[in-house]
């Protein structure tokens, strides 16, 4: 077995890989691949793992290093999402068209939390997952046999919630003898939009905005990322949660569209907040300050919690509404300011950038979306939202970013029929999307570096090289 990889530092040698098998299988196995996609009228050059940094053998490395060519462009994709709280499935083909898409919500455990409580999240997707995988597929009126690949979340997000999806998919493509394609999350969030709105072509920007993500990006093509800043600390999403619990909202719809639609209540001004990191002159995102601050302003105000906003006192719902709207203006002039400064440096890489990409969960929100686009139409940009049911997390996303990367053969050969249960997996909760931009380092990062794996682009980058 060779490294595709053998001058890199030590530490990615040690990262947790998915169980390989030997030299001998993975030749048998490329061998009835081959035959299998030639059933499937899908006519690969030559087959080259999707894990960048993975050994391989001999023989694929004796070919010409050249990106998986498929002429037949009928792909159908199985994809799988278990990253955080959401059990999520969907079949997607590659001419864009959404088969089937499920999800199965766990709003009640976030109600009863108060956010999102991995080893009960884990417990939801294991009850879950092969009825959504099952309905994915009835609703697409395809079995197994019909797929080209299965992809699968393999991070960032919870290891325990990663584990149900990667074993479900392992399980789906061993038994049918099926590609896997281990996919990025918030890449999936990128791509999305392309899906969306088929003239978005490369390079682009992308603004990430989640529960536990705040990322800005610039994308130079498919696996090329450049990351123009992120969260120190606390992304929006954690924001717009704890701030719906403190003011007592109903969580089971989570705390985003709570606090919004409460906000439509308020005086945006009437509470003083001040925005996150004036100071800092780069592209990075703070909320951990500006939801302390909210925390003393409802403490202030004398806001109690346990009485649910329908049962407030026209006075005590008033003062919540107050405190929304105030910690949303806040929030996202915060995002507002970033932004403007990511495109100017964008601008500056790629100056042929015409597209900035709003996506995850917090881009269902329509004050955000509506105070972006009038950052974009300042810089003679255009805004691209996904819909909202593809901007939190979903199958689609995950099965489209399957297709986009399978075409170049970024792939792995099926997982053996009967995997042992005690199989290493290749999960990475704490993995990079892009190389960090020099102007955007900063000093005022506190996110721990331990454990984290490389970034999807500087592996797929030290591939192909």
């Amino acid at each position: 077995m060779v490294s595709l990889l053998p001058n890199l530092s030590s530490p990615i040698s040690r990262l947790s890989l998915l169980w390989r098998p030997s030299l001998h299988f993975t030749i048998k196995s490329t061998t009835k691949l081959q035959f299998q996609l030639h059933e499937k009228a899908v006519k690969p050059q030559w087959f080259k793992s999707f894990s960048p940094y993975c050994s391989v053998s001999n023989l694929s490395m004796g070919q010409t290093q050249k990106q998986m060519l498929v002429e037949n462009e009928n792909l159908v994709v199985l994809g799988i999402e278990t990253s955080c709280d959401d059990t999520a499935a969907a079949v997607v083909n590659s001419n864009g068209e959404i088969l089937s898409q499920v999800i199965s919500s766990q709003a009640e455990l976030l109600a009863r939390y108060g956010g999102v409580a991995p080893k009960m999240a884990e417990e939801a997707h294991a009850l879950v997952i092969d009825q959504v995988v099952q309905e994915a597929l009835d609703k697409a009126n395809l079995t197994e046999r019909d797929l080209t690949a299965v992809a699968v979340t393999i991070g960032p997000g919870l290891s325990l919630c990663l584990r149900i999806g990667v074993r479900k998919a392992r399980k789906v493509a061993g038994s049918h003898n099926l590609p896997l394609v281990g996919v990025h999350h918030m890449e999936a969030h990128t791509l999305v939009a392309r899906l969306v709105e088929r003239e978005l072509q490369f390079p682009f920007m992308a603004l990430l905005v989640s529960g536990g993500h705040n990322l800005l990006i610039l994308a130079r093509d498919l696996g090329d990322y450049i990351q123009l800043g992120t969260t120190i600390d606390d992304a929006i999403g954690e924001a717009y949660d704890k701030t719906a619990k403190w003011l007592g909202l109903d969580m089971r719809r989570s705390g985003g569209p709570a606090v919004e639609e409460l906000a439509r209540e308020g005086d945006a001004k009437s509470v003083k907040f001040k925005v996150p990191m004036k100071q800092h002159k780069d592209c990075n995102f703070s909320y951990a300050g500006l939801k302390t601050q909210v925390r003393l302003a409802i403490e202030a105000k004398r806001i109690n919690a346990e009485i649910s906003l329908a049962s407030a006192s026209d006075e005590e719902r008033q003062a919540r509404a107050d405190i929304a709207a105030s910690f949303q203006r806040v929030a996202v002039l915060h995002l507002e300011e970033k932004c403007e400064r990511a495109i100017e440096w964008a601008l500056n890489i790629e100056p042929s950038i015409n597209h900035l990409v709003v996506s995850g969960g917090v881009a269902s929100n329509k004050y955000v979306r509506a105070r972006l686009d009038e950052v974009v139409n300042r810089k003679g940009l255009k805004l691209v939202c996904p819909p909202p049911s593809l901007c939190t997390d979903n199958g689609v996303m995950v099965a489209w970013t399957g297709i986009e990367h399978f075409r170049l053969g970024r792939f792995d050969l099926p997982p053996p029929v009967n995997e042992p249960e005690d199989a290493v997996l290749d999960l990475r909760p704490r993995w990079p999307l892009g190389e960090e931009y020099a102007e955007g380092k900063s000093e005022a990062r506190s996110m721990r570096t331990a454990r984290m794996h490389p970034s999807l682009t500087s592996l797929i980058k030290a591939s192909i090289k």
